[in-house]
């Protein structure tokens, strides 16, 4: 406990707080990657969160002080983060994702996908031009990316589907906490079993880390569930199942969208000659790959 190792008497504001948890955190090589890279700031929304602050509170309320039930919540709320390495989404109930904000809890994935660079462009020159009347996003978890595809494509509908129905009864919060109930459903379907309908775009952020990497991912990594995150030894089990099924659920001129991550280098490797079109992210990312209706129709044979 951070309490039993630490001299607390003069800590008294916010600021004094976050001083001691951006310590901490720097002396503890805490991992970022589920939110903020830098320690100071995820420190600045720690504490603020655990008093009820957004993370932009004006500076006069940083050096207020703080009562003794605030100080113990606060206290709670580093201990998690640095002791027991619980990403700091889990501790707040909170991720944003696209500049939106995001319930999520340990059912599901931190919503962190490079996808959303795609989403800010309507997936720009890769879809086809014209109007999208269908979405479909696959192993959705909080939902994120097909909910921040409802806000971008206002006139389509919006399906998201996943095999887990513990991410589901958390996808169908986020939908409700941006009222898009009349645009997006939400499906439990192992893959494409329960799935009857074709898409202008289907977009996927499946598991994808494979056995080695999985093995030595930091320890935040550990409390985000194991089937959002392995798949396979070259964790690509799950991208080939959709590869092999997906042609059915595309409309003619449809595109596919998978994020594989570092599990790229297996991909190319296995099928050297798919027209697969792997995205360069200008802001970062790897991994994410497009293919049309048409090319992944005539390469159906090789993904059997």
């Amino acid at each position: 406990m951070i309490e039993q190792h630490q001299d607390l008497e003069n800590l008294v504001s916010i600021r004094d707080y976050i001083r001691l948890c951006y310590s901490q955190m720097m002396q503890q090589k805490v991992y970022f990657g589920h939110g903020h890279i830098s320690a100071i700031d995820e420190a600045r929304q720690l504490v603020l969160a655990a008093v009820y602050l957004p993370w932009d509170a004006d500076e006069l309320v940083i050096d207020a002080k703080l009562s003794h039930t605030e100080c113990t919540r606060v206290l709670n709320f580093i201990d998690r983060r640095i002791v027991k390495r619980e990403p700091l989404p889990y501790i707040t109930n909170e991720a944003w994702f696209m500049q939106l904000p995001f319930y999520v809890d340990t059912r599901v994935l931190i919503p962190r996908s490079p996808i959303g660079q795609l989403i800010e462009q309507s997936f720009s020159p890769f879809l086809r031009p014209g109007p999208v009347s269908r979405i479909l996003d696959m192993c959705t978890g909080s939902g994120c990316i097909g909910i921040a595809c409802a806000y971008a494509f206002e006139e389509a509908a919006v399906d998201i589907a996943d095999i887990s129905k513990s991410a589901i009864e958390v996808a169908k919060i986020n939908v409700a906490k941006h009222k898009l109930e009349d645009q997006v459903t939400v499906i439990e379907s192992d893959l494409f079993r329960n799935i009857q309908k074709k898409y202008d775009l289907i977009v996927s952020n499946p598991p994808y880390v494979d056995k080695k990497d999985l093995a030595s991912m930091p320890a935040e990594y550990q409390h985000e569930p194991e089937l959002a995150l392995g798949s396979g030894d070259d964790g690509l089990e799950l991208c080939k199942k959709m590869l092999a099924q997906a042609s059915q659920y595309l409309a003619d001129d449809g595109l596919l969208v998978i994020e594989v991550g570092n599990s790229e280098t297996h991909l190319r490797a296995q099928f050297p000659d798919i027209p697969f079109i792997w995205i360069e992210l200008a802001d970062g990312g790897n991994g994410v790959f497009a293919i049309n209706a048409e090319d992944l129709k005539e390469c159906q044979k090789l993904f059997q």
